[in-house]
C-alpha cells in the first residue's frame, strides 16, 4: 500500500510534534523538510533521520514524490505557502491561525476548492480525548442546547517574544496564538455556529516583562527583549447567529496569581467544564449531579492529541475520511479573530451579515 510522503516546511518547536507524530503514522514517511535556514533545517533532519532537504520552496512543490506539506512557519506565510503547495497537488496541513486575516483565508479555501486536495486546519484541541469523549455526550443530547461558553488561557508571564511578539509575522499576540485554540473548541462543541457580533477590548500595558527575574518561562529561538508589538491581554463577547454566546479572555502577560486554563459549556440539559480537568454537571431525581468520567486523560492530552490529529489527516488523505477540521472553519475562526481586533481597535461591536 502506497504512504504518504510528507514535506514539513518550518523547523520551529511545533515541527517536532508533526515530524514524530508522522514517524509514528505506518502509513506516512517524512520525506524532507525545508526551512528558510538551511542550518536549522539540517539539525531537524538529523535529529529525526530526514535524508531530503530542500533548497527552496520551489523544489518542495516542484517534487511530485512529495503527497502532502505541513505548514509550520509564521503566520504571515501560511496564505502563500498553503495556497502554491494545493496549486501544485499537495494535501496541505496548515497549524492554526489557517492566516493573518479573512482576506487570505478566503484565498486559501478558493484554492481548496479548486485543487481537489485536502486541507486541514492545525485545531489540535479538537483531538484531545477530553473533547472527543464530550463531544460524544454532546451529540447525544446530554447537554441539550448550549447556550453560553466561557474560555480562559491566562499567562502570568508567558510571551515568547521573537516572531510570535512581532504583529507583522504573527498577527497578533495571545488572542492569536492561544486565544484560537481555546474558542476553536468551544466553538466545535457548541456546533460551529455563525458568528453574529462581537464586543472586544486588548490591553498593551506590561510588554514582555523581561525586567522579571527567577521565574523562567518559553522564549522563541529568536527571542529579543527589545521587541514587542502585540497585546498583552485580549478579551471579548461572541455573539452567534443562533443566540449562544461566548466569553473568553487571554493573556501573554498578567498581574496575577498563576496561568489559568478553563473552558466551560453550559446547555439547557447540563453543563461541562472541558479544562482544567472533564466534569460533567446534569441534573436527575431533582438532584444536580457532577459527573466524573473515568478516562485516561481528563485534561488535554498534548501528544496523544497531536497524534490523532496526523492520524486523520494521514487517513483523509489516502482513505478519504472526513476533514476533522476543514479549511471552512479556519475561515470562520479567522472572521472571529480579526473581528475581535477590529471591535477593540474601533472601541464598537462589529456586526457580521448573515
Amino acid at each position: 500500500m502506497k504512504k504518504l510522503n510528507v514535506c514539513i516546511i518550518g523547523t520551529g518547536s511545533i515541527s517536532d510534534m508533526h515530524f514524530q507524530s508522522y514517524q509514528n503514522n505506518s502509513n506516512s514517511i517524512v520525506y524532507g523538510v525545508y526551512d528558510y535556514s538551511r542550518e536549522r533545517a539540517l539539525e531537524k533532519a538529523n535529529e529525526h533521520g530526514v535524508e531530503k532537504i530542500y533548497h527552496s520552496l520551489e523544489e518542495v512543490f516542484n517534487d511530485d514524490k512529495v503527497d502532502a506539506i505541513s505548514v509550520c512557519t509564521w503566520n504571515n506565510t501560511h496564505a502563500d505557502i498553503t495556497i502554491k503547495a494545493l496549486n501544485s497537488g499537495k494535501h496541505v496541513l496548515v497549524e492554526k491561525p489557517l492566516s493573518k486575516n479573512v482576506e487570505e483565508a478566503l484565498r486559501i479555501e478558493e484554492a481548496v476548492g479548486k485543487s481537489n486536495k485536502k486541507l486541514q486546519v492545525g485545531f489540535v484541541r479538537r483531538f484531545g480525548t477530553n473533547t472527543k469523549v464530550l463531544k460524544s455526550f454532546i451529540d447525544k443530547g446530554k447537554l441539550g442546547e448550549i447556550y453560553y461558553a466561557k474560555a480562559s488561557c491566562l499567562r502570568r508571564l508567558g510571551n515568547p517574544g521573537g516572531w510570535f511578539a512581532d504583529k507583522e509575522r504573527s498577527g497578533g499576540g495571545p488572542l492569536i496564538d492561544l486565544g484560537v485554540h481555546v474558542i476553536d473548541v468551544c466553538w466545535y462543541l457548541m456546533g460551529r455556529p455563525r458568528v453574529k457580533s462581537i464586543s472586544a477590548n486588548t490591553y498593551h500595558h506590561l510588554g514582555n516583562r523581561a525586567n522579571i527575574e527567577n521565574l523562567s518561562f518559553y522564549k522563541a529561538a529568536d527571542y529579543d527583549k527589545e521587541k514587542n508589538s502585540v497585546e498583552d491581554l485580549a478579551n471579548a463577547l461572541i455573539t452567534f447567529e443562533n443566540g449562544a454566546s461566548l466569553f473568553v479572555d487571554v493573556s501573554f502577560t498578567l498581574h496575577t496569581q498563576k496561568d489559568e486554563l478553563q473552558v466551560k459549556l453550559h446547555g439547557t440539559k447540563g453543563g461541562a467544564e472541558l479544562e482544567p480537568e472533564l466534569i460533567m454537571i446534569s441534573e436527575e431525581n431533582d438532584t444536580i449531579l457532577n459527573i466524573h468520567p473515568q478516562i485516561d486523560h481528563v485534561s488535554f492530552d498534548f501528544a496523544n492529541a497531536f497524534q490523532n490529529e496526523i492520524d486523520s489527516f494521514v487517513s483523509s488523505c489516502l482513505f478519504e475520511k472526513p476533514i476533522m477540521a476543514p479549511v471552512e472553519d479556519g475561515v470562520e475562526m479567522m472572521k472571529i479573530l480579526t473581528g475581535i481586533y477590529k471591535a477593540s481597535e474601533e472601541k464598537r461591536e462589529v456586526t457580521f451579515l448573515s
